[in-house]
């Protein structure tokens, strides 16, 4: 049997037709979902990445605001600009894009978004919440995954299930989400000796670290599940995906998969946290 596509720019596309819906609902009760996009620097992908954002938002119906800061901004100035979209009501979720230049401190940067503004999982707490398994919005790349799996009736409690990468908004809490979901989860990263034997253990791949076609195809178990959330210059992911229909049970394609329910995910968490504003 051929392996199943996760076509995550299907689902994406059917989501925006929701999202829509839920959009016109709120615009009726006096509240347009606006999100707020903080673009440091010129980084060209950097701008190609938050001007996708901003199309999204228009195609669903909602604002956005873009604010676009000079590479010379210091931590403090971009502080200030944050606490100023946290104290605007008319704001309901803060993007800032990574990576911010240098001299800038990210982190505490991130940490200082409003947790009830957090829509693309960026905050200690809203991670720990999450890994609580409590309410908060998860990281929007695993989060998309999570949906992809969900949607396409994907049953990961008691998978053995491999994250290839440790990144704070990507590999981390993609661990968490799966654990949550009762898989066992084993975080490999650039350090983990041996990757293919933990590859070739795993029911479920994720490969999150940043690497073109790192993990290779000859490690995978057969009717593994193979999710990609990398995506490079060359068009290809983290994961040879070449002839990988003979191998996969199911498998996210590069482009088309993981990409479109990552910025999805971003909409549709600063819908909610619009709608969370009528409470």
């Amino acid at each position: 049997m051929a392996a199943q596509i996760l076509d995550g720019k299907k689902l994406a596309s059917d989501s925006e037709k929701e999202i829509l819906e839920s959009v016109s609902v709120l615009k009726e009760k006096g509240i347009i979902p606006t999100l707020a996009t903080i673009l440091v620097g010129d980084d060209p992908a950097s701008e190609t990445y938050v001007r996708m954002k901003q199309e999204t938002c228009k195609r669903v119906g909602m604002e956005s605001l873009a604010i676009n800061l000079p590479k010379e901004t210091s931590t403090e100035e971009l502080l200030l600009k944050i606490d100023e979209l946290n104290n605007d009501k008319k704001i309901h979720g803060i993007l800032l894009q990574h990576p911010v230049p240098n001299q800038i401190n990210e982190r505490e940067c991130f940490e200082r978004i409003s947790i009830e503004k957090d829509v693309d999982g960026v905050t200690c707490l809203g991670f720990g919440r999450m890994s609580m398994d409590l309410s908060a919005y998860g990281s929007c790349t695993p989060a998309g995954i999570m949906r992809i799996l969900e949607f396409y009736d994907v049953d990961i409690s008691g998978m053995n299930a491999v994250v290839v990468g440790r990144s704070p908004i990507l590999g981390k809490p993609m661990a968490m989400m799966l654990l949550n979901k009762n898989a066992t989860v084993t975080i490999c990263h650039s350090r983990t000796k041996e990757l293919e034997d933990h590859v070739r253990n795993a029911d479920l791949v994720v490969g999150a670290v940043g690497v073109p076609k790192l993990i290779k195809k000859e490690w995978l178990k057969k009717g593994a599940v193979v999710i990609d959330a990398g995506y490079h210059p060359e068009k290809c992911g983290d994961i040879d995906l070449d002839g990988i229909e003979e191998i996969a049970s199911s498998y996210t394609p590069v482009p088309g998969g993981v990409g479109p329910m990552t910025i999805n995910t971003l909409i549709l968490n600063t819908m909610e946290a619009a709608r969370k504003t009528l409470n």
